[in-house]
């Protein structure tokens, strides 16, 4: 595993237990979007995002779990780039959340996007934005697409 995608490494608190003695399904997901928020600030995207009104929205969050994480463990959380649209609107990132063992006990994939904070609406990153939201590591197969047609009838 490469150590540059690493943007979260923590110990698991006794208030992420679940009854079964594990980390419960929603902490995973809390786990992936800190490690999300850490890469927007290690870019230097956080501050300059929330002074244009812009945040990032989830349109789907996939986990799937593989092994126990258990109270004090510690965990690594890394975040890769995945896809990305040409016009900056929209993206996929890939967390993998692994276990001191090295074992990765989990993958969550998002699809998201950029919102206007003051219009409610869809948009895409500014250029200069852009330029450093694309240096997030990136999965094998990275992809860059175009953005789909208009399918207005």
């Amino acid at each position: 595993m490469e150590q540059d995608n690493v943007f979260l490494a923590t110990q698991i608190l006794w208030s992420m237990i679940d009854a079964n003695g594990h980390l419960r399904h929603s902490a995973y997901a809390d786990l992936a979007a800190q490690a999300r928020v850490n890469v927007l600030a290690a870019l230097g995207l956080e501050k300059e995002i929330m002074k244009l009104g812009i945040g990032p929205i989830l349109f789907k969050e996939e986990l799937t779990y593989l092994k126990e994480i258990r109270m004090n463990d510690q965990v690594k959380v890394t975040v890769s780039l995945r896809n990305y649209r040409s016009d900056g609107a929209r993206y996929s990132l890939v967390s993998q959340i692994i276990r001191s063992d090295e074992a990765v006990s989990a993958t969550v994939v998002v699809e998201g996007a950029w919102l206007d904070l003051r219009q409610r609406k869809l948009c895409a990153l500014p250029e200069a934005m852009q330029e450093a939201f694309i240096k997030i590591p990136k999965t094998i197969d990275f992809e860059v697409y175009s953005k789909e047609p208009d399918l207005k009838a």
